[in-house]
C-alpha cells in the first residue's frame, strides 16, 4: 500500500461509517470488483442534471472549488 492510501485510510476511519462504506465500495469498484452500483431516483435525477450542466459549459470556478475545499478541509 503506498502513503498515500495510506493516509487516505486513516483519515476516512474517522469518518461516519455510512461515509466509509461509500468510500470502499467506490475503492472495490474500482478495483475491478463486480459490485453493480444502484442509484436512488434522487440521485439519477441530480447525475442527469450533472451531465447537462456538463454539456452547457456549466463549471465550478477555482473560487467555488477553493471555498467548498476550505470548508471541509481539516487543519
Amino acid at each position: 500500500m503506498t502513503k498515500l492510501l495510506e493516509r487516505a485510510m486513516e483519515r476516512a476511519q474517522a469518518l461516519p461509517a455510512t461515509v466509509q462504506d461509500e468510500i470502499a465500495r467506490l475503492v472495490l469498484a474500482y478495483a475491478g470488483e463486480d459490485e453493480v452500483l444502484t442509484l436512488t431516483p434522487a440521485e439519477e435525477a441530480d447525475l442527469l442534471e450533472a451531465r447537462a450542466e456538463m454539456e452547457r459549459g456549466e463549471f465550478a470556478t477555482d473560487e467555488d472549488v477553493s471555498a467548498i475545499f476550505s470548508k471541509y478541509r481539516t487543519p
